[in-house]
């Protein structure tokens, strides 16, 4: 049955993470640099694609969804934009989100080590954890906004590009079928998660 779920995602998404895997390709900088970009869905959709550690969250939590299966294949996804539109308006709004820059590098490690662990948890408590980091990736780039921008266009733009980063994962994570692809994912998890700790260096650091 889940194999059979797995297929139907792999035939919706493929398309998608088509496009997606092409737009990863952009350089990445650490900060989400906006810097000439101001506009409204164009510069929200290349917001999360100009940081390193937005793009591997994002793909990270496509990928622990297909490992983990239904139902968190298709609810991890879906959760993360929803939940980081609602971090997004507080950094529209101004309001301060202690601690955000190192809950996202925290993201990337902590994604990282289920995808390379194949961690199975709870739904609700996978959800919990994406929720948490949804919110302060979902605080920066409303906080990072460019002042020209209207901010429902910068919204809807940067959920649309973290959604094609999640169906990207989706596909990759679902190589796990085979058992090379499972090692496969693992030591890309462990990669990830190495690049994490290099964030929160970073983060405490400066």
């Amino acid at each position: 049955m889940a194999a059979r779920e797995a297929r139907k995602w792999s035939r919706r998404a493929a398309g998608i993470a088509a496009a997606g895997a092409a737009l990863v390709g952009a350089t990445p900088a650490f900060a989400h640099v906006t810097a000439g970009l101001g506009g409204g869905t164009a510069a929200g959709f290349l917001h999360p694609l100009t940081g390193l550690d937005h793009m591997l969250a994002m793909v990270s939590v496509g990928i622990w969804g297909a490992q983990l299966g239904a139902p968190c294949i298709w609810l991890l996804p879906i959760a993360f934009p929803m939940i980081m539109a609602t971090g997004a308006v507080l950094g529209i709004l101004g309001m301060p989100l202690p601690g955000a820059e190192t809950l996202i590098a925290l993201s990337v490690l902590t994604l990282g080590a289920m995808v390379a662990l194949q961690q199975r948890l709870p739904t609700a408590l996978a959800l919990l954890a994406v929720g948490i980091f949804a919110v302060a990736h979902g605080h920066a780039h409303g906080a990072e906004m460019p002042d020209a921008a209207n901010a429902l266009s910068f919204t809807v733009g940067f959920v649309v590009a973290t959604g094609l980063l999640h169906a990207t994962g989706i596909v990759i994570g679902l190589i796990a079928r085979w058992p090379s692809g499972a090692i496969a994912l693992r030591a890309c998890g462990l990669l990830v998660g190495v690049a994490g700790c290099y964030f929160i260096y970073e983060t405490v650091g400066a």
